[in-house]
């Protein structure tokens, strides 16, 4: 007997427009845009093609592509060089890779019980 677990990914293609939330159990792949709010237990990537506007609530989240609105991640927010995100930012850790654009207000909720606040802006290098 196999035990099935939730590793199903969905995929939001290139050249898809969603409006309206977007709730599901499994991962997501975001190559085209999104006009709302997504909540998934699970990872969302944003990839470079992809644009998000709204909030996003998930465990981890990979950004290639474009996010405006509000992160609420358990984990990590990993933001990829060309990953380009405004607005506001709560996470557990965050990973940012030169040349990714992050002008976001970021709370880092740490594991030691408190609560650390840093307002992070970097700026695109050309």
């Amino acid at each position: 007997m196999a035990i099935e677990g939730i590793s199903q990914q969905n995929t939001i293609a290139k050249g898809t427009t969603i409006t309206g939330d977007v709730v599901g159990e499994g991962d997501f792949r975001i190559e085209g845009t999104v006009e709302g709010n997504i909540k998934t237990p699970g990872k969302i990537v944003i990839g470079r093609t992809g644009v998000v506007n709204g909030t996003l609530k998930s465990a981890n989240a990979d950004i290639e592509g474009s996010f405006s609105g509000k992160l609420v991640l358990t984990d990590t927010l990993s933001l990829k060089s060309s990953a380009v995100v405004e607005g506001e930012a709560e996470v557990g850790k965050l990973a940012v890779e030169p040349g990714a654009t992050f002008n976001a207000t970021c709370a880092m909720k740490g594991s030691n019980n408190g609560e650390r606040k840093n307002t992070q802006e970097t700026q695109k290098s050309a």
